[in-house]
């Protein structure tokens, strides 16, 4: 398929040996990638998809390695959003030798021994066979480069490890474990002039006393005593605008019941409103009762015709 007779000829005559100093685009220039295979669904966006990232590879060095930290916040920094700082750790370019790792902050030079392949070659005879054997360079251990004096203040790795902060913005409503991405704040590249890894920021919700966050609902427990149970009552609960709600709970309410405050939620992100606030219900049941409180439940007991009670009842 190569486009070009000469490079054709050379493929034929060397194998992949032959055409190793040419580029895609010298072997196929004639042809249009992503004309061939946009008929195809492979799942990539050649606009910014498989294409664009081997060129992206090709042309300079790796990308840095990315970071992930995570954030606790309060429930009313989910329901208002706002500024948060984050601190975190990264390994950056050695200011002192400008990345390079050495004392002079110059490039290092090429291994002579390897010419700055990082490998060496032995060769010898068994029998009627030749074999060739690669191996790691012995003088520059597999880097290519010439042992030089390294860098004082890094140790010749080229980078050095600092704590940064970094302000970020929380969305209003901002969903638990939610990342938040922040470009070229990761580590840096591996190699000088490549482009940095980005930070990931997780959100995660902090633990409140008060309520259980599902989604954009809270959900909070209420113990009444029996007699409220039995009676109804009014409730005063928190709210998390920080206010408190008045809460008509029934005579007669079952344990386990679940009461529905509408909006007293949190705003769900991308702006659909709010959640609710729910209240479940649970009864006190008295362990111990004075003589009087005995006398009375007694008596109600009484009333209810259920003094007296029967296997066969």
């Amino acid at each position: 398929m190569l486009s070009d007779p000469k490079k054709r000829a050379e493929y034929d005559a060397g194998g992949h040996a032959g055409v190793a100093g040419y580029s895609a685009e010298d072997l196929f220039g004639g042809i249009d990638f992503q004309d061939l295979f946009r008929g195809f669904d492979l799942g990539f966006d050649f606009g910014g998809g498989l294409f664009d990232l081997f060129s992206r590879r090709r042309r300079g060095p790796p990308m840095g390695a990315n970071i992930e930290v995570d954030i606790a916040i309060p429930l009313e920094r989910v329901a208002s959003g706002g500024e948060e700082t984050v601190r975190y750790g990264r390994y950056a370019p050695c200011e002192r030798c400008h990345g390079q790792g050495t004392a002079d902050g110059k490039p290092p030079k090429a291994c002579p021994a390897c010419k700055g392949s990082g490998q060496q070659v032995t060769a010898r005879q068994e029998g009627n066979v030749s074999v060739r054997q690669i191996s790691a360079c012995t003088a520059c251990h597999g880097s290519g480069k010439q042992n030089g004096q390294p860098c004082p203040a890094c140790g010749g790795r080229g980078e050095v490890e600092k704590t940064e902060s970094l302000t970020v913005t929380i969305p209003v409503g901002v969903e638990d474990g939610m990342a938040l991405r922040v470009a070229g704040r990761g580590m840096a590249s591996p190699e000088p002039g490549g482009v940095p890894g980005d930070l990931y920021v997780v959100v995660r919700s902090r633990p409140d006393p008060r309520f259980q966050r599902e989604g954009a609902d809270l959900w909070r427990h209420e113990t009444l005593p029996l007699t409220d149970a039995v009676l109804g009552t009014k409730l005063e609960v928190p709210t998390l605008q920080g206010k408190t709600a008045e809460v008509d709970v029934p005579p007669g309410i079952q344990p386990g019941t679940v009461l529905r405050l509408r909006d007293k939620g949190i705003p769900r992100f991308g702006g659909r409103g709010k959640g609710d606030l729910y209240l479940q219900i649970g009864v006190r049941i008295p362990e111990k009762l004075n003589r009087e409180e005995r006398e009375l439940y007694e008596r109600v007991r009484a009333l209810s015709g259920k003094a007296k009670h029967h296997f066969w009842e």
